[in-house]
């Protein structure tokens, strides 16, 4: 078949294929599911899932904040009547299924037959107003929940239908806004805190950073596009074959039903920037030939030739750099992993049949500076080469110091993250969790199971006074602001009945007492507060209660403590426990970000390693490709060091993309060496041949990476940030090592048989020779 129809049926199936996959794209849904971030197939993480299917979800909450007009309390009438709008409106709502509001909070009172509720406020009485203070002052379970200490502030707790989705929470949100906006209550007073803020908010900036990523990339990669080869077609060319990569990774994303989340969202930049590296250096190797006189067919048949295994090569190592993600036990990261690393073969693929149909097309280019001697590059690259043989003994020593002191920094990375860790301190999302930390009970829930032994039930007096010692336990020493469980319940319908004097507020004094009260408990059992925290039967309940996000490191030590304590402390004939919660298991993923961390390092340097000793047969020759792959790895660790940067979810992600893609040049480079080595028996001309052939490519696919990786900086999340920072800096420095580590290493470690290298002068001599 003609090479031209060949090229012309090639561009067809490719373009139905490119077709396809944009219908499957249209398909794709944005989603941002917390549960998502537990360690998938964790006991754990199932232990929970019948938990909450026994009380609930412990994150199925809003906090609705109100602050007091300046100068006013929160007793102020006129406040308290805009509160109880505002809270008869939050119960109105579909997915509302219970508000709890100081407007509605109520002392229950038993006395004869009759059950009273008196409520703490009296907004319309301004003469009770000191007593209604008082009492909510004393009353346990009230400030810090509902009541701010310093009475500048409320909260409105409203428990949602369970797993709220975005479309309903964005509607819920509009409502509780425009009411508030109807009743004069400013924006600067009110705050929101709960897993659906975040799930609103991280959903639509993903949606808007993914455009502006895309767009901010397109931009910069097609100036530097047009920098190297001053053609339209060195532009458009590479953009379409990356632009046609990305849509078949994203249609198999969604013909897989995954959906685009917090780490799925970097796929299209990721593949964009790291895409671009084969068409360059097939681009690179065209214009070459082409300016060293050969004709268009020729030059296109010996770039796929000398191209094609280094590609494939360096496709695989980047690719596999994605693949190892999949060790993660988290459902995000897997996925990021499995189609980022697919998408990568799919680019190689397009590199390598879109391209070259493109380039037999088309007409032969004209160079702007044709010549049969060689390039402007050339000699660029010639007096860099001579530079570093020059400075040898320097680079080694700069290289040494560096990698000590980057180490002794390195060690400084600690593992620790917090719920709201991809957004930075000044996101207004973050100041009003904050602002529920700072006057409120705080924002991270905790949960223990409680489990009474065969023989006794949740309401035993033995039972309760374990979990009464627990509790005062969470309170005084874990750092508990808020708690609940069935001793809450038990205490309040002892105070309600006698009187509801605080007095009573306490646990009976024997079994005898005890009887009355678990006969008036079996009546209300079925109510919503009580089956919260009981099971109808009383084989199980619940203590759950809210904290400061302190962190996981400052978690991790809380549990233990607690976990001493309760084996210790807590009598284990009576009542078993068990920690669970949604915050228990996001902070067990850390456990997992160091083994995961290293396994992926550990499967991408084993590949690289079997790659090299099959192209070289020279365990040497290993060890000359690992240094100055690692080297830069280890130097972003020493800055994340001194930075004081964490490792977390989204950070634990960098090493291994960065180690699968800095090796990708590294690859090129040794493949070109192997090639010239067969036709070049000098050690020394050989390298210095490749130098020349590849560096061109190395700098300017370096230049496109950095600067692709550099939009990330841009990025309102955290997180997003650093990984657009980190891998950037690891590929800054893994370029410098590529250009004068590498080829050093080469000549003073990679020797044939009786062919010694030549002393300095006669290297850098040797430099100035064509």
């Amino acid at each position: 078949m003609p090479l031209r129809r060949l090229a012309y049926l090639t561009l067809f199936l490719l373009g139905l294929l490119t077709a396809l996959s944009m219908f499957s794209v249209a398909q794709l849904r944005f989603n941002y599911n917390f549960n998502d971030f537990y360690p998938a197939g964790d006991p754990d993480l199932d232990y929970y899932q019948g938990y909450t299917r026994r009380f609930g979800n412990d994150n199925d909450y809003l906090l609705l904040g109100v602050e007091a007009p300046t100068g006013k309390t929160v007793f102020d009438p006129a406040f308290l009547t805009q509160v109880d709008s505002l809270t008869q409106l939050a119960r109105r709502q579909r997915n509302v299924r219970h508000v709890t509001s100081p407007t509605t909070l109520a002392n229950p009172v038993v006395e004869g037959l009759g059950f009273f509720n008196l409520p703490y406020l009296h907004p319309t009485e301004p003469g009770r107003r000191a007593d209604d203070s008082t009492l909510i002052y004393r009353t346990p379970g009230l400030v810090g929940n509902v009541f701010s200490p310093d009475a500048r502030a409320v909260a409105l707790v409203l428990q949602l239908t369970p797993d709220l989705e975005k479309p309903p929470g964005d509607s819920l949100f509009a409502t509780l806004r425009g009411g508030m906006a109807r009743l004069g209550l400013p924006e600067e007073r009110m705050h929101f805190a709960g897993r659906i803020v975040a799930q609103s908010v991280f959903v639509d900036r993903l949606k808007w950073e993914l455009v502006v990523f895309m767009s901010l990339s397109v931009l910069l990669v097609t100036g530097l596009l047009w920098l190297t080869f001053r053609n339209w077609w060195g532009v458009v060319l590479p953009l379409i074959v990356v632009l046609g990569a990305i849509f078949w990774g994203l249609g198999i994303m969604a013909a897989c039903g995954v959906s685009i989340d917090l780490m799925t969202a970097l796929l299209p930049l990721m593949l964009f920037v790291v895409g671009m590296s084969d068409t360059i250096h097939i681009i690179s190797r065209y214009v070459s030939e082409l300016g060293y006189g050969a004709s268009k067919k020729d030059a296109l048949r010996v770039t796929i030739k000398e191209s094609g295994f280094g590609s494939g090569l360096s496709a695989l190592t980047t690719s596999l750099g994605f693949f190892t993600l999949m060790t993660s036990t988290i459902r995000p990261i897997h996925n990021f992993g499995l189609f980022t690393g697919i998408a990568v073969l799919l680019a190689f693929v397009l590199s390598f049949t879109l391209l070259p149909a493109m380039l037999v097309l088309l007409g032969r280019p004209q160079l702007r500076t044709p010549r049969r001697q060689g390039h402007s590059w050339d000699g660029v690259l010639g007096r860099l080469f001579r530079m570093v043989l020059l400075r040898r003994r320097l680079i080694f020593t700069v290289s040494g110091l560096v990698l000590v002191g980057a180490i002794g920094l390195a060690s400084r990375v600690r593992i620790n993250s917090s719920l709201l860790d991809d957004l930075s301190k000044n996101d207004p999302v973050r100041l009003d969790f904050a602002f529920f930390e700072r006057q409120f009970a705080g924002v991270r829930p905790f949960e223990l199971e409680l489990k009474p032994v065969p023989g006794h039930d949740i309401y035993d007096l033995a039972v309760l006074r374990q979990t009464e010692r627990i509790e005062s336990y969470l309170h005084h020493t874990y750092g508990l602001r808020f708690a609940a469980s069935p001793v809450t319940l038990v205490k309040s319908v002892r105070k309600a009945l006698h009187g509801g004097g605080l007095a009573e507020y306490r646990l009976p004094a024997d079994p005898r007492e005890l009887g009355p009260l678990r006969r008036k408990l079996q009546l209300f059992r079925k109510k919503p507060e009580f089956s919260a925290l009981v099971l109808p039967d009383g084989s199980a309940g619940r203590l759950t209660g809210r904290m400061a996000d302190v962190g996981s490191i400052r978690a991790d030590a809380l549990n233990a403590a607690l976990r001493t304590f309760l084996h210790t402390s807590i009598d284990s004939t009576v009542l078993r426990t068990r920690l669970t919660g949604s915050s228990n298991l996001i902070d067990k993923n850390n456990e997992n970000l160091t083994l995961n961390m290293i396994q992926g390092m550990a499967i991408d340097v084993a590949m690289v390693t079997l790659i090299v000793l099959a192209l070289f047969k020279s365990v040497r020759m290993t060890v000359v490709v690992l240094i100055p792959n690692l080297l830069p790895i280890i130097i972003v660790a020493g800055v994340m060091g001194l930075a004081g940067v964490n490792m977390k979810v989204s950070t634990s992600i960098i090493f291994t993309i960065a180690f699968g893609i800095a090796v990708d040049d590294t690859i090129h480079f040794i493949s070109k060496l192997r090639l010239t080595l067969s036709k070049e028996p000098d050690i020394f001309r050989a390298v210095r041949h490749t130098y020349l052939l590849a560096g061109k490519a190395v700098i300017t696919t370096s230049l496109i990476l950095v600067g692709g990786f550099s939009t990330l900086l841009f990025s309102k999340f955290d997180g997003t940030f650093y990984v657009g920072l980190l891998i950037g800096l690891t590929l800054l420095f893994g370029v410098v090592a590529e250009l004068t580590l590498l080829p050093l290493l080469i000549l003073y470690f990679y020797k044939r048989p009786k062919v010694g290298l030549p002393q300095a002068p006669n290297l850098v001599a040797d430099t100035g020779r064509s």
